[in-house]
């Protein structure tokens, strides 16, 4: 997973400058450059892609916990295998142990007794993986009934909306958590005991 991230962002700088070449008088040569490393790019990544996913179907365990976590409406591969990297490389005893781990917790911000500032997300975990449950709370929020009826609750009660999308977020860890620990798929009646 490191090594598709580091693909990923290399790929990301190279659509970038494709981007400026043809916005720019760029010369042919560049070009083609940067077309070549595009492609290999996109090779290497679709390689990677195929070397994870056998890696799973080689490891009936860890593919059915990829499967379970697929449940989740609003969790797709990417998240299920980010998900995966973070509650099977870890032994944590709670769900909020592996929030934490993720960055996932708010943090109170006080200083002295006139200073408050609205409390924000640690950011101490993988920041990818943020980014990967950012668009699956996303999703999660439109398409997944429970958790579309706690974000509105939060946005009823006053929340901002980034707020109660980080809140979904250290949700569908804790859902990640039980399904793992339990090895049963979604439930969707189980989210409204989730703390």
């Amino acid at each position: 997973m490191a090594r598709l991230d580091a693909v990923l962002q290399d790929l990301q700088r190279e659509e970038n400058r494709w981007e400026k070449a043809q916005a720019t008088d760029t010369p042919g040569p560049v070009r083609d450059s940067l077309q070549r490393s595009i492609s290999a790019l996109h090779a290497e990544r679709d390689r990677l892609l195929r070397a994870i996913d056998d890696h799973y179907d080689q490891h009936p365990p860890l593919r059915q916990a990829r499967d379970q976590l697929k449940t989740i409406p609003g969790v797709g591969d990417a998240t299920a295998r980010r998900l995966l990297c973070l509650l099977k490389r870890h032994r944590f005893t709670s769900a909020r142990q592996a929030a934490a781990c993720a960055g996932l917790i708010p943090i109170e911000y006080q200083s002295g007794t006139r200073v408050h500032k609205r409390p924000r997300l640690s950011k101490q975990g993988d920041p990818r993986l943020r980014a990967t449950l950012y668009m699956a709370a996303i999703v999660a929020a439109r398409h997944n009934p429970p958790l579309r009826t706690v974000y509105l609750d939060l946005i009823g009660r006053g929340k901002t909306k980034m707020s109660a999308l980080g809140a979904l977020m250290r949700r569908l860890i804790h859902i990640a958590f039980g399904i793992l620990k339990h090895q049963m798929p979604f439930n969707p009646a189980l989210v409204s005991k989730i703390a």
